[in-house]
């Protein structure tokens, strides 16, 4: 029994080690007001397209952040969902991509944020953006604009 908490105790001195050896991560998140100075408009063009699009389609904003969490969940959130190779073999056309739907709102958002700002605003970026305001806006909607149940 001694031997088998001498043990343990050995084997978790060692992990400690291990995992304190290792640096430390220094990942960049988006931030609000990131493009103030080279794109003061962006984060406005993204909110005003995203809620158009939600007035067109109310049942769009929970595909936005579907795609978004798509992106993200395979090798990191880098707009590679949104790229389409003629040979078919990339993310967008991946088995469990192929019910994303909401597309047409990125490549209009993107459209619009390239028109104002040219080469500033990545498709990454873009579609950060779009799932935040989308999420903000279904929540608006939730909130203010539809009852839970029927008063009869």
């Amino acid at each position: 029994m001694a031997d088998l908490k001498m043990n343990i105790s050995c084997f978790l001195v060692l992990l400690l080690l291990l995992l304190s050896s290792f640096p430390p991560t220094n990942a960049q998140g988006l931030k609000v007001g990131f493009y103030d100075k080279t794109c003061p408009k962006a984060e406005a063009i993204v909110k005003k397209s995203v809620s158009d699009a939600m007035k067109n389609d109310p049942t769009i904003g929970a595909p936005l952040l579907r795609m978004f969490f798509h992106d993200c969940f395979v090798r990191g959130c880098d707009g590679s969902v949104l790229l389409e190779l003629k040979n078919k073999k990339d993310e967008k056309n991946a088995p469990p991509n192929l019910s994303l739907r909401g597309f047409e709102v990125i490549d209009n958002v993107k459209a619009a944020v390239e028109k104002e700002c040219p080469g500033v605003v990545s498709c990454s970026d873009v579609l950060a953006l779009v799932a935040r305001d989308a999420v903000v806006e279904v929540r608006i909607k939730f909130i203010y604009n539809t009852k839970l149940y029927i008063v009869v």
